[in-house]
């Protein structure tokens, strides 16, 4: 965890009572006086087993922590921008290269082999502070960002002079993620514009093409901006819902395992199941965005269905939402 009070925190998932979860601190670092810790990325996209994190934070600094059996200490820490460090991001495929992004607009690359007195490259193709990154786990050398100037951009990190492709979103994009098995699905948390879910494949076979916006999730009420894909799998078929769901012996209602999406308001004065009895989603609830016609964006060997479960949050109502993004290209529909 990266908090407001300039520390990177390590925490261990416990088990609590009745079979509840929790969150045990187990170590912490400072990161130094004054500042914000702003990002985290951990080394071990590829399965590194020499487990370090780079950390931004708000003086403009990156800091390289390694984790041992019993501490996390600071490797070294270095001057990477002249305002706020956004965000800092491994290279999976190579540790020993680190990509940081500021609010001066500027996208850099690091070889902690050379030391950090300087960038191995600078670029200022983002018009305005870039702040987020992040190294594709199945494709070496393929490298998100985004920007406030609201745009995608995608590069091979071989030749940052121009990038693969340049998609507009509508909105300052302050995460990215890639999905942790289907290289070309992109998530992007897009601030004033919600959260969009990119199909990147045309554009990393090298053709020049905005990447097309398969579906987005609109019903934050404020700030998208966190968001991440589950690595959990996700059953393809609903599952029966009983008309009596089975209680345990306290009265509560015991889960069969289906997640239900809800949609609370921030006023929490309203609860909107977003699914029908039989798990499917009702797409009554809210307007649809126009998206791309996408059963013709994939090539015939990956035409099977996608189940996702996604988690996203918002900044000014600190809500979190979960929910399941379905794709079937049979049916020739995109539902969120």
């Amino acid at each position: 965890m990266a908090t407001a009070s300039g520390e990177i925190q390590l925490y261990k998932l416990i088990e609590a009572q009745q079979g509840s979860s929790g969150l045990e601190c187990e170590l912490s670092t400072d990161l130094g006086p004054d500042r914000l810790a702003l990002s985290l990325d951990w080394s071990t996209g590829q399965g590194e087993s020499d487990v370090r994190v780079v950390s931004s934070d708000s003086t403009g600094s990156l800091t390289l922590l390694s984790l041992g059996e019993a501490d996390l200490t600071a490797v070294c820490q270095w001057k990477a921008h002249e305002y706020e460090a956004w965000i800092s991001a491994f290279s999976y495929w190579d540790t020993q290269t680190v990509y940081s992004g500021g609010d001066d607009s500027k996208l850099k690359g690091w070889d902690l082999r050379m030391g950090c007195s300087s960038p191995t490259f600078t670029s200022k193709r983002h018009t305005m502070g870039v702040c987020s990154i992040h190294s594709n786990p199945h494709r070496e050398h393929i490298l998100a960002t985004g920007s406030y100037d609201e745009n995608v951009l995608l590069w091979d990190g071989r030749n940052i002079k121009q990038p693969l492709s340049e998609t507009a979103v509508g909105g300052g994009v302050w995460r990215l993620k890639w999905h942790p098995s289907q290289e070309h699905l992109l998530l992007a948390a897009c601030m004033h514009n919600d959260f969009q879910i990119l199909y990147c494949q045309k554009a990393l076979e090298g053709q020049e093409t905005p990447c097309p916006v398969l579906g987005s999730y609109i019903l934050h009420n404020s700030l998208a901006y966190g968001a991440d894909w589950s690595r959990l799998p996700v059953s393809s078929s609903a599952p029966p819902s009983p008309q009596e769901p089975p209680q345990t012996s306290s009265g509560l209602v015991e889960s069969t395992g289906h997640l239900r999406i809800q949609y609370e308001s921030p006023t929490a004065s309203f609860d909107t199941s977003l699914e029908d009895d039989s798990g499917r989603y009702i797409p009554d609830q809210c307007p649809s965005p126009e998206k791309s016609s996408v059963s013709d964006l994939f090539t015939s060997d990956a035409r099977d269905s996608v189940s996702c479960l996604i988690a996203t949050c918002s900044f000014y109502d600190h809500m979190m939402h979960v929910w399941r993004w379905d794709w079937s290209p049979e049916e020739k529909r995109e539902s969120l």
